[in-house]
């Protein structure tokens, strides 16, 4: 991927087929599966690639078991089918991980090993491994870090794991390297029209200010929770479809829940779902389900909710945790579809909905990252039809993402930059020429996971990453300082004490 060739491409590019707002899971996926049918496919994403909600999951490639309690059988059978895909698809990103819930009743441990039998049968052909009831002293062994009282045995099932912002840069990746031209920093400022119907749009190349005319045969709008502002762009006047959700996750230290396996907790005191799991040697928390009215690129959680999964991890955990120590705190905004009635978002349908207005604009919205292949497979369906172009078979179910050999090398003689941060001086040369990091906060957020994983070691290593871009992208020592304090302002939020 390369930026200055793409914006040339805006330029030199009279019309594209299909023209992508939005570089999430959902954008990125209809990226690739856009450009690797033949159709000439540009996406726009105002920040980073999978700076949003796509990068603040909870690291889960699954079907839902809380959607299988809900009684939801097709998005539980679909989520698992897509998630036999993403294993296969992309295997040096994602894991097969086991996951145990502890049983503190002999009911509660029949009822959840009977449904998480009935969420393996599901995944039929596709299945990563079976089920099965735990006594306490196995539960134990699993999960070293648990509270034995009153504890009655568990149940250990298998899920997915994954790194979502690396899977979204390897996306993009995938795009490109099918013909795809993928520009981040670039805002969609207005829709284009001729004859009340969507023919371009108007994009703003946020690090130069200079705008562009693009005109495009159909627009996919993927935007996320900030659907409503793209779909407003096209009909002022239309409701709002989606209800954003804040969903929290703290990151702790590895040595207060030991182990290899994940624990989920089905139903906390208040029906929500609390999972810990493992990740790049830490420990992720979370998760909420708050229904909020603002929405922002950078959510901060709430002091319910973190007081909140702090009062239920220890709860269940003999080691105490303290609010300092949380090494890293994030929060994402899920994009679930109103429903009239509704008035908890926690029993919103995770389904995606698919919605063509009038002028032609293609809205896709709600889903999750499991399930974005089907998500992007059903938008570029709609705008084929929209647009009337020549209609080419999906090939994404078998279609391999990323390079298993070459999607990352890092070179282990040289030195790290930064005790805090394992990367070296080349490794930002790829990031920035390759995979088209243009901030620290890129390297440090995304291309990277630190400020995730600490956000005290991220802001620490802020000055050298900084410096080590300037090194490559001939910026000077203004740009060092403005990224860095521009970091360093957004990172504090990232910490809790």
């Amino acid at each position: 991927m390369n930026r200055e060739w793409g914006l040339q491409q805006l330029v030199e590019i009279k019309e594209w087929d299909i023209m992508i707002i939005g570089g999430g899971a959902t954008g990125l996926g209809a990226a690739v599966d856009a450009a690797s049918r033949g159709y000439k496919t540009l996406l726009i994403e105002q920040f980073d690639f999978g700076k949003g909600t796509s990068s603040r999951s909870t690291k889960l490639v699954h079907g839902g078991v809380r959607y299988l309690a809900q009684g939801n059988i097709k998005l539980v059978m679909e989520a698992l089918r897509e998630r036999g895909y993403l294993l296969k698809n992309a295997a040096h990103l994602t894991t097969v991980s086991s996951f145990v819930v502890p049983a503190y009743s002999w009911y509660d441990k029949w009822f959840y090993g009977i449904g998480l039998k009935i969420y393996d049968i599901l995944s039929g052909k596709l299945s990563i491994g079976k089920t099965a009831l735990l006594n306490k002293k196995q539960t134990l062994q699993q999960l070293p870090g648990i509270s034995s009282a009153k504890l009655k045995g568990g149940i250990l099932y298998y899920d997915g794991q994954f790194d979502d912002a690396r899977l979204a840069t390897e996306l993009a990746i995938t795009a490109s390297a099918h013909g795809a031209t993928m520009l981040n920093y670039c805002k969609a400022n207005a829709l284009l029209k001729t004859d009340k119907k969507i023919t371009g749009v108007v994009v703003e190349d946020t690090i130069t200010q200079k705008i562009y005319e693009v005109k495009a045969k159909v627009v996919i709008n993927a935007t996320g929770v900030f659907t409503d502002a793209v779909l407003q762009m096209d009909e002022p006047e239309e409701d709002k479809m989606v209800a954003p959700s804040q969903g929290i996750h703290l990151v702790i230290d590895k040595h207060f829940f030991p182990g290899n396996s994940a624990m989920m907790i089905p139903k906390t005191e208040d029906g929500r779902v609390l999972f810990a799991v493992p990740w790049h040697n830490k420990v992720v928390l979370g998760t909420t389900d708050t229904p909020v009215n603002e929405i922002s690129f950078e959510p901060k959680p709430l002091e319910e909710e973190i007081e909140f999964v702090l009062h239920h991890a220890n709860l269940y955990l003999t080691k105490q945790i303290n609010r300092s120590d949380v090494r890293s705190m994030f929060a994402g905004l899920r994009p679930l579809v109103k429903k009239k009635g509704a008035k908890n978002t926690s029993i919103l349908s995770r389904d995606h909905t698919i919605l063509v207005s009038k002028a032609g604009l293609v809205t896709v919205t709600g889903g999750k990252w499991t399930t974005y292949r089907k998500m992007a497979e059903d938008a570029v369906d709609n705008a084929v039809f929209v647009a009337k172009l020549e209609k080419k078979a999906c090939v994404t179910r078998q279609l391999a993402i990323g390079d298993a050999t070459n999607s990352f090398i890092k070179d282990s003689g040289d030195h790290f930059i930064h005790d805090a941060f394992g990367f070296t001086q080349k490794d930002i040369e790829w990031f920035v020429t390759k995979e088209m990091a243009m901030t620290v906060e890129d390297i440090l957020a995304r291309r990277t996971r630190l400020l995730f994983l600490d956000a005290n070691a991220a802001i620490d290593a802020a000055m050298h990453v900084a410096k080590a871009m300037a090194a490559i992208m001939n910026k000077d020592e203004q740009w060092i300082n403005r990224q860095v304090s521009s970091f360093t302002q957004m990172a504090k939020q990232y910490r809790l004490a």
